[in-house]
């Protein structure tokens, strides 16, 4: 378990998609997304993750084109303004994305630690079983936690092995995963902490949220905030230390208050 928040990362999310399920295309337009990225870093945003594919379950792939244009403008206007990242799983996004400005390749297919290597940028390595429009169609494991580890492990030794400077390891949780998957994860982060790289999580506004909560009534992704910095939290106590948001003021409260608790016992003790 991680001490004093120092060390953990907060990334804000720009989804430049008609199609997102978190927010429906709010930032679709070039304007909004980049005024939306701007507000992220004003919030204390560590890193923007800029998309323009959505990969919610049973989303259609997009064509090369069209990713383009939706992120590489958005980019260009926020890198001057911190770190970007670009969620894509296309190199040709991946490489125009970094001539942009981006620094860090979000990647939810694991296969972009080459692209990451060659240009000297950072790599997120996600964990998926099957893609978007197939991924939620049964999924099926043996021993979730062990497997989604040794595949991890296989990531984290290619990217050293290739170079990349910079790698976090990210379970996937939502992707090709039922509730019960995703909730063995969860509760064993401190088994994927142990492979020696930094662990990535995206829980934000995810489906298993409003089934956990479903005695409140149903709800949609914009009502599912607290739920959110919940589960934001509980993966920052156990050894997470890049947590992906939608909104980025709560987690970074929280994790200054995480700070002053922590010093004022090591003043106090």
């Amino acid at each position: 378990m991680s001490s004093g928040g120092h060390d953990v990362l907060v990334m804000g999310i720009v989804n430049v998609t008609p199609d997102s399920f978190s927010d429906g295309g709010r930032y679709f337009e070039h304007a909004r997304a980049v005024e939306h990225g701007l507000e992220l870093f004003a919030e204390g945003a560590d890193i923007v993750d800029v998309g323009g594919e959505s990969t919610r379950p049973g989303a259609v792939p997009v064509a090369e084109a069209e990713e383009l244009r939706r992120v590489i403008p958005v980019i260009e206007a926020l890198a001057p303004y911190g770190t970007i990242s670009v969620d894509t799983v296309k190199e040709g996004v991946a490489r125009a994305a970094v001539r942009a400005g981006a620094t860090i390749l979000n990647d939810v297919s694991g296969r972009l630690g080459p692209v990451a290597a060659e240009l000297g940028v950072g790599w997120i390595a996600m964990h998926a079983k099957g893609d978007p429009q197939t991924m939620q169609q049964n999924p099926t494991y043996d021993d979730v936690v062990s497997e989604v580890r040794a595949w991890l492990a296989a990531r984290l030794e290619e990217g050293r092995s290739l170079g990349v400077g910079r790698i976090w390891l990210d379970p996937g949780i939502g992707f090709g995963k039922t509730l019960a998957h995703n909730l063995a994860l969860l509760g064993h982060l401190d088994a994927l902490s142990t492979l020696g790289a930094p662990l990535a999580i995206g829980v934000s506004r995810k489906s298993m949220l409003a089934e956990l909560c479903r005695a409140h009534g149903p709800l949609p992704p914009l009502e599912r905030e607290e739920q959110s910095l919940a589960a934001a939290i509980w993966s920052i106590e156990h050894g997470v230390q890049l947590v992906r948001v939608h909104r980025v003021r709560p987690v970074r409260d929280y994790l200054h208050l995480r700070a002053a608790m922590h010093d004022a016992v090591g003043t106090w003790g």
